[in-house]
């Protein structure tokens, strides 16, 4: 009798075990998809992919940015919402095409460039002490020939994009633009926040994005 109620109440543990676990990953898969959709929400990215990883190709590239960002700037600096952005880069889509094509030209390449505008994936990047984790983004993506070499990217709103990275901070006025579309720890997770509980948060949502991403 002993023996069986052994059993049972092992048996017993072992399923409340489980289903606590169970618990436990729907609420931080819950709290990691509503917290990345969020951020992913509050941005809009800007990717540039060169034609390839030599040096003369990723020269290349940083030349197309800068030509990109420049032009850019010019038009959406008085733009308050992400959205008008993205309207912006629809409507001058043919003008990055243009750019893009003439500093190639310039520089004595042929390379053929295409311009998309959409939803793609991403994996962490780090631009200056901002960190956005991987996931899906609403982006400018403009691929350089056969666009298989190393790609530099930036946010074009909140305007985080500054052409030397080397400083590692970015400007506090784009901090608060951020700031003001996410929630205090929406934006202290993707902040340099060095603090124990927020690495293990920020973590978290690379695992389960990570897991997420490799799934589709």
């Amino acid at each position: 009798m002993k023996k069986n109620n052994l059993i049972n109440f092992l048996k017993r543990f072992f399923i409340v075990i489980i289903l606590f676990s169970f618990f436990v990953f729907i609420s931080a898969l819950s709290y990691v998809n509503a917290v990345s959709e969020n951020i992913a929400d509050s941005v809009f990215r800007l990717h540039v992919i060169a034609n390839s990883d030599s040096e003369e190709d990723q020269n290349l590239k940083y030349k197309v940015r800068d030509s990109i960002l420049e032009y850019m700037n010019s038009i959406s600096s008085n733009c308050s919402s992400k959205e008008e952005v993205i309207k912006l880069a629809y409507e001058y889509e043919d003008e990055f095409y243009k750019i893009a094509k003439q500093v190639i030209n310039e520089n004595g390449y042929d390379y053929e460039v295409n311009i998309r505008i959409g939803n793609f994936d991403f994996p962490t990047k780090t631009y200056g002490d901002i960190s956005l984790p991987a996931g899906y983004y609403d982006a400018l993506r403009i691929e350089i020939g056969e666009a298989k070499g190393q790609n530099w990217w930036c946010v074009m709103f909140p305007p985080l994009c500054f052409v030397d990275v080397t400083s590692g901070v970015v400007p506090d006025e784009s901090k608060e633009i951020m700031q003001e579309n996410l929630d205090d720890e929406e934006y202290t997770l993707i902040s340099d926040d060095e603090s124990t509980d927020i690495k293990f948060k920020f973590s978290l949502i690379e695992f389960f994005k990570g897991i997420t991403l490799a799934n589709k």
